[in-house]
């Protein structure tokens, strides 16, 4: 093997190391990376999909589109990337695939992400009362559209209600069913070692005297949650709506890009979000969301922006685990 293509091998591993501290659903990292000497490949790892909450895929494509993302931003410093998606409709977990050119690399605004990438941690706290200025909101609308998404913000209070009313409704469906129910405690940890899932130390505690938190996801199955109880509303807080023109696993690729380019992008404004994707996770209440907030986008995902206190990190896998080399 030539010089250069050890060197693209070393900058493709460096790539993967980042993509790997991507926020995925439950924190399953559906992933896996083949390191060629020319070519970085991005896979699903279906293994890992959760077939109750998402037996359509649409929130793995998502988080590996995040993962995707991150390795863009690993490499934007070094070399021009090229991103070939799903290249082969014969082999439809093979996402992307990454060629290096062979020229320096001009400063990207992709380059100022790199130091966020370490910093955003998923954050399902009570977030402080101040307002989100038009500014930040500028910033992450515009991350958005350049990853071929939207990004709505949602300001009319009964439009706040809405959205709300569906995401309880989308979580007591999914709650119904035992099989979702069983795949929630599986993805939710005690044990400290586990380097997947959802651990405890980073989801609000919730008991019988909690209040429904409509916005966020109750992790707290087993009601060992180590943050404080939510007690704000998430109505008051700064909501978005993140979708694309079209449902279509391009799309969703596309979108996993857009939310971790936001979610970076809110890093380094100093601002912190929480995803809530119940909603969008069933057809009947991600049909009614678009029809009554009036969206022209097919809506993936909710989003409160805001401040809040800082919050520990969920694991990751070793590298060793979603990286296979190979010198062909």
């Amino acid at each position: 093997m030539s010089t250069v293509q050890e060197e693209t091998k070393a900058l493709f591993r460096k790539a993967v190391e980042r993509a790997s501290l991507a926020p995925s659903v439950h924190n399953t990292q559906p992933w896996h990376f083949v390191v060629r000497p020319d070519v970085l490949e991005l896979h699903a790892d279906n293994d890992r999909q959760l077939r109750a909450l998402d037996p359509t895929g649409r929130q793995l494509v998502i988080s590996c589109g995040c993962a995707l993302f991150n390795a863009r931003v690993g490499l934007a410093a070094d070399r021009v990337v090229q991103v070939d998606r799903l290249p082969d409709p014969a082999k439809p977990d093979l996402l992307a695939l990454l060629t290096v050119l062979d020229e320096p690399a001009p400063w990207t605004p992709l380059v100022r992400l790199d130091p966020m990438i370490e910093r955003r941690h998923t954050n399902r706290r009570d977030f402080f009362e101040e307002n989100v200025p038009p500014e930040v909101i500028y910033e992450l609308t515009t991350a958005a559209e350049q990853e071929e998404a939207s990004l709505v913000h949602v300001v009319d209070p009964e439009q706040k209600v809405t959205a709300a009313r569906l995401s309880r409704e989308a979580e007591a469906i999914q709650n119904d069913d035992p099989r979702y129910r069983a795949e929630l405690q599986a993805w939710t940890t005690t044990d400290l070692h586990r380097t997947d899932g959802v651990p405890v130390y980073a989801i609000p505690h919730t008991d019988a005297r909690s209040e429904p938190e409509s916005l966020v996801r109750n992790f707290d199955v087993a009601g060992k949650g180590w943050l404080p109880r939510l007690k704000q509303s998430s109505l008051n807080h700064c909501l978005m709506v993140l979708g694309t023109a079209e449902s279509t696993r391009s799309a969703w690729l596309r979108a996993g890009e857009a939310l971790q380019r936001i979610l970076l992008e809110a890093t380094r404004l100093d601002y912190v979000v929480s995803i809530a994707s119940q909603v969008a996770e069933v057809p009947s209440t991600r049909k009614r969301l678009r029809e009554e907030l009036g969206l022209e986008i097919h809506p993936l995902l909710l989003m409160r922006i805001g401040q809040a206190a800082p919050t520990p990190a969920g694991k990751r896998r070793d590298l060793t685990m979603i990286i296979s080399e190979t010198g062909d």
